[in-house]
């Protein structure tokens, strides 16, 4: 064992904190990379809630299960820092999202955008989503081996440009391709082992992606700014908090590329698990749909969807199974603690609700897809207020959640009116977690449109 963190204070009563430092210079990337749930359960099994090691030449703590996780989480004495954390991974590529920020900066920054997340403008959204979604699976051709992700990855980008943005008007397909290929440098730039601007490295890659999305923003800014419409994009350069605060040009510009990337990666994830494991379980499939006809229209309304009772336990459940965002980053900006363990000041800590969605402690059976695990009846996971926490925790609580479960309801509707599927019952997918996870084969499903016309059933 090979404690690469500082030791206590003379007399405490803390505990240093053990671990291994890795492979020199690379730390433990390549082993998360290959397999991080394999790699937490080795620290689960060898050193329990508290380890440390390396990664990208900084000194990282794993904060595993839902005790540790919520004492990091809920930050009481303010010791860990949200933005810190962050920009050891994506900082150059993400820097001024919400995610990034802590503090005053982060409190007055989230007051603002609280009010572009209200129901009202929720509502507005479904009901300008609801077209378009359906004009982009207009396009879809079903056939077997369907890639279903590398579908839903275009689907929901070109969605989050015409919801989050209003649309493109001026922009051709291939330069929508080549901001599209941007948001993926920048996301997969986060595991880089070269962290500098070498040509051909993912670094470099992002860097150039970041510079791609500024231009792109930068351009329809002024008019977004002349004029109010519903799509976030215009509703960020006009709306304000109570005390009147607003945003500026240059805090539009990082909020906007943070939450595109954030709306279409992690729902295409979430869709792409919830087609695979409805292929795979028919009669959830049938169960959902049956629940989506009974709504007797294609374009439900937000209480439509607050309705599809189905639909929600698995979307909860494929949350758990494949957590969009595995771990979540935070540094200690001062000696503090973690159930008794001393962290001293400088350290990263990787919080890792991934881990927690898979402790058979909480989940009986934490491999098989259950949906009524969620269920009235059952509710595991209110075992421990952090046994399911998919979108974090504390202050930094992702404030788009409840978009996130509408899209994805929106759209997973719409596939179950118009098509049927089928995924082999042994069939796993084969995520990369280089980035967030995502299957490396694109996803296939036996993909056929249903033989009824959705238009006339959903009437």
């Amino acid at each position: 064992m090979t404690r690469i963190l500082a030791a206590p204070p003379a007399h405490s009563h803390l505990r240093p904190v053990p671990g291994r430092s890795g492979i020199p210079g690379i730390g433990h990337v390549l082993e998360y990379i290959r397999d991080p749930l394999a790699m937490m359960q080795k620290h689960w099994d060898r050193y329990g809630e508290v380890s440390c090691f390396s990664a990208a030449g900084r000194r990282w703590i794993s904060v595993l299960g839902p005790d540790a996780c919520q004492e990091v989480l809920q930050n009481k004495d303010r010791a860990f820092a949200n933005g810190d954390g962050w920009s050891a991974l994506i900082g150059p590529f993400f820097h001024g999202g919400l995610m990034l920020l802590d503090s005053e900066e982060h409190l007055r920054h989230r007051r603002i955008m609280q009010q572009a997340f209200t129901r009202s403008r929720l509502e507005k959204t479904v009901g300008a989503m609801n077209p378009s979604i359906a004009q982009k699976l207009d396009r879809w051709v079903p056939s077997d081996g369907f890639r279903a992700y590398t579908a839903l990855k275009t689907l929901t980008l070109d969605l989050a440009t015409d919801i989050f943005m209003g649309g493109a008007e001026d922009s051709t397909p291939a330069e929508i391709e080549v901001v599209k290929k941007a948001f993926i440098d920048c996301v997969q730039a986060a595991t880089s082992i070269v962290r500098y601007p070498v040509p051909g490295t993912r670094w470099k890659r992002g860097l150039d992606g970041r510079r791609v999305l500024e231009n792109f923003f930068r351009h329809y800014l002024p008019a977004r700014r002349s004029r109010e419409t519903d799509d976030l994009f215009s509703v960020l350069c006009h709306i304000e908090s109570e005390a009147g605060q607003r945003f500026s040009d240059d805090e539009i510009v990082d909020h906007m590329i943070f939450l595109l990337m954030a709306a279409h990666d992690t729902s295409t994830i979430t869709i792409s698990t919830m087609m695979q494991y409805l292929g795979q379980h028919p009669q959830w499939q049938d169960r959902c749909r049956a629940e989506s006809l009974a709504l007797g229209t294609a374009a439900p309304s937000h209480a439509d969807l607050d309705a599809l009772g189905s639909l929600d336990l698995v979307m909860k459940e494929c949350l758990r199974l494949v957590s969009p965002v595995p771990v979540l980053a935070r540094r200690a900006v001062r000696d503090t603690e973690v159930r008794g363990y001393f962290v001293p000041a400088g350290t990263y800590a990787s919080v890792a609700p991934h881990f927690t969605h898979h402790m058979a402690e909480y989940w009986p059976e934490p491999e098989r897809f259950d949906p009524e695990r969620f269920a009235e009846h059952r509710r595991e996971d209110k075992v421990h207020r952090y046994a399911w926490e998919p979108f974090g925790g504390g202050v930094h609580k992702c404030l788009g959640m409840h978009f996130a479960g509408v899209e994805v309801k929106a759209i997973v509707h719409q596939l179950l009116l118009r098509f049927e599927w089928h995924v082999d019952p042994g069939y796993v997918a084969p995520l990369d977690f280089t980035s967030l996870p995502f299957p490396s084969d694109g996803q296939p499903v036996d993909l056929r449109l249903r033989s009824t016309d959705p238009d006339r059933q959903a009437v």
